[in-house]
């Protein structure tokens, strides 16, 4: 049957394709996919609430110059982010930066920008009596939005930044362009060796991506309708 189908090809290289050339050499496939999905989210997390603070503050100041830089980052393309941290990053610092390091950086800001307006969406979405009834206790404006209004929107936002993760995992695909050993980079690798099975090679990897972006968008929509439930709605 021709080896399946060529499909044997993916099972010759299911190792690469998993955690690339681990652990002979540095993790990759698979693996390295979801490190830097899940690390530029968690980053991005805590940057974008930072921001999203920012971004709502009562301050003019503070707040139109971040939401300046919020929509300028929003409004560049994900691969020029990439190029600029892979040139400019180890430049900038004065010493080598490992590639995986340089596209976390990038997809992080670029990650960022669109985690503020989620925190600053969340935000604004609670009713403005819990700020009142905050000032009214004596508490300073800050700590009402610190402990009392953040914590009820990152309540509502987790949906939101689930979600953020399903197009973080599908934006470390760019990463390929700068040479990190993803998913996408190692499917290019095995189809650059074996020449023959080129669509059931990128087949199986948009199969694997699938998979993880539907499990995700699944558990956010379970975390919508158990919110929603616990509001009542």
């Amino acid at each position: 049957m021709d080896g399946w189908f060529g499909f044997q090809v993916i099972w010759d290289n299911m190792a690469h394709f998993l955690v690339g050339r681990y652990p002979s050499g540095p993790i990759g496939g698979l693996a390295l996919t979801i490190w830097l999905a899940v690390v530029s989210c968690a980053l991005s997390i805590v940057i974008g609430i930072f921001t999203g603070l920012l971004c709502v503050s009562q301050n003019r100041f503070i707040k139109y110059p971040v939401l300046t830089v919020v929509n300028a980052i929003r409004g560049i393309p994900l691969l020029m982010v990439i190029f600029w941290m892979y040139f400019l990053l180890p430049a900038f610092m004065g010493m080598v930066v490992a590639e995986s390091w340089t596209v976390i950086a990038a997809l992080t800001i670029f990650t960022s920008a669109y985690m503020s307006q989620i925190v600053q969406a969340g935000i604004e979405a609670i009713s403005r009596g819990q700020t009142e009834a905050g000032l009214s206790t004596g508490l300073p404006r800050n700590q009402v939005m610190v402990f009392i209004v953040l914590p009820q929107a990152v309540r509502n936002m987790i949906p939101s930044f689930v979600n953020q993760l399903v197009s973080l995992i599908k934006d470390t695909s760019l990463a390929f362009i700068v040479g990190v050993a993803e998913l996408t980079h190692v499917a290019t690798q095995v189809n650059n060796r074996t020449m023959v099975y080129p669509a059931q090679i990128f087949l199986f990897i948009a199969i694997i991506y699938f998979i993880l972006c539907f499990m995700l968008t699944s558990y956010s929509r379970h975390l919508e309708q158990k919110l929603a439930y616990r509001k009542g709605i």
